[in-house]
């Protein structure tokens, strides 16, 4: 039988409190699972080693990484190369990136321009092969619902594995001067080893995406299983 898992996930400063609490919900639907939330200070200060992994949802990634400060961000990083997972949705997708001085650099990966508000709107995006086993077995491309989430390209660090492309944007949105044709065909979840735990990141918004109610929860597992 396998054993309950244990959740925790950022509470405060660049976290939507209903981000937050949709993220909460969909992680309870695994049995026996329980979620903790923590505050910024208790990120840098608690002994995450008790818990499966960590999630940062939507927001603004530089407020949490503000927030958390560099006690939290070491911890954050230290508790995933010991085998933690660490799931990242829309600004906790912007929070684990590597080309960002203020971020946790897990995921080798920077955005494609600094020109981050996009838009909102539904966008259709569709599952690769990998990506499939992990979230479900879809091959058409879905809607999912977008709110301003990384657009992401390699940063090619040296000692920082590559990541893997999980879902893929199939539509475009390009409002308030961000460039055009650069979304089109771009990873809309990755995933990557950190030491000797996962890292995966959700640009848009599964959570509150009517049809995609397991998407968090598959996510979960997948992170919390062993490598």
């Amino acid at each position: 039988m396998t054993r309950p898992l244990r959740i925790a996930i950022y509470q405060g400063p660049g976290a939507g409190e209903s981000g937050v609490a949709t993220v909460t919900r969909r992680a309870q639907q695994l049995p026996g699972a329980t979620v903790t939330a923590l505050t910024p200070a208790e990120v840098g200060t608690r002994d995450l080693s008790g818990f499966d992994l960590i999630v940062f949802s939507g927001g603004s990634g530089s407020a949490q990484a503000k927030a958390i400060g560099e006690a939290g961000r070491r911890q954050v990083r230290a508790f995933v190369e010991n085998g933690g997972g660490y799931l990242g949705s829309c600004a906790g997708a912007y929070l684990a990136c590597a080309g960002f001085d203020w971020g946790l650099g897990i995921l080798n990966a920077r955005t494609v321009s600094n020109k981050w508000q996009r838009g909102r709107g539904m966008m259709r995006i569709q599952l690769s092969p990998e990506g499939q086993q992990l979230f479900g077995p879809v091959a058409d491309p879905f809607t999912i619902r977008y709110a301003n989430g990384p657009i992401i390209k390699p940063l090619g660090r040296e000692g920082l594995p590559p990541y893997e492309g999980a879902a893929w944007y199939r539509t475009e949105i390009a409002r308030n001067g961000t460039p055009e044709g650069v979304m089109i065909n771009s990873p809309a979840a990755v995933h990557a080893p950190f030491g000797r735990g996962r890292v995966l990141t959700i640009s848009p918004h599964a959570e509150d995406t009517p049809g995609l109610e397991q998407f968090i929860p598959r996510a979960i597992a997948w992170l919390a299983a062993p490598r």
